[in-house]
């Protein structure tokens, strides 16, 4: 695939099916997102890759937990509620979700369902979570670089027609993903990747977030036009 086409069809995968992902096809994934720019090429991340019983282990523990209505517990300073215009591009990807998938506003069952999947990291057949060195933690540097290999680790899932969403969610119970995952303390948890075999059944994986005009989020300047 080109390059510009996988950017451009690029989406994020909800669904998945039950079909395993080889490790080797993960490595081949993982050494291109590797290639990622980083600051005076520092290379501050470190990525655990679960599959299988520990990947269970995760999702049992992060479901109890928000059952039991444990408090999320990230690694990283969480953000403020959003508000204005990124507030409403949040609403209309939510619109556009359950519309997709049928879940009408005051159906409170399937919106809960949906909240849970997220928390199973959609039932995918891998997760990888992604960290970075500890030491770098109040280096902002270090999460803008280790969000840029993060998006080429998506990019290159796709190339390879595997479908990927960054998911937040599947990090919220980050205490049950460091143990499950034996990830060491000199690192900070920033983020998973649930990743696998698109399930073409499943309707919102064919969703496509709408995105800003260039004309809305650039400015050129000296080009004599």
């Amino acid at each position: 695939m080109q390059l510009d086409q996988v950017m451009n069809e690029r989406r994020s995968i909800r669904g998945f099916t039950k079909e395993p992902v080889t490790r080797k096809l993960l490595e081949d994934i993982i050494s291109l997102a590797n290639r990622a720019p980083s600051s005076m090429n520092t290379q501050p991340w470190h990525l655990h890759v679960l599959t299988g019983e520990p990947l269970e282990q995760v999702r049992e523990g992060n479901t109890k937990h928000m059952l039991e209505g444990v408090p999320p517990s990230r690694e990283i300073e969480d953000y403020a509620a959003y508000e204005g215009e990124h507030r409403k591009r949040q609403i209309e990807i939510a619109v556009q979700l359950f519309e997709a998938m049928g879940i009408e506003r005051h159906d409170a069952e399937r919106r809960q369902d949906w909240v849970m999947r997220g928390f199973r990291q959609f039932d995918a057949p891998v997760s990888i979570v992604v960290c970075f060195d500890r030491s770098l933690l109040d280096n902002t540097i270090a999460h803008f670089d280790t969000g840029a290999m993060t998006y080429g680790l998506v990019l290159a899932a796709w190339s390879k027609g595997l479908g990927a969403v960054i998911n937040g969610q599947g990090i919220m119970q980050s205490p049950v993903v460091r143990e499950v995952a034996n990830i060491p303390e000199d690192q900070v948890i920033l983020t998973c990747v649930a990743l696998g075999w698109p399930d073409e059944e499943f309707v919102a994986n064919s969703v496509v977030s709408r995105r800003r005009a260039t004309e809305n989020t650039t400015n050129f300047l000296g080009f004599g036009d």
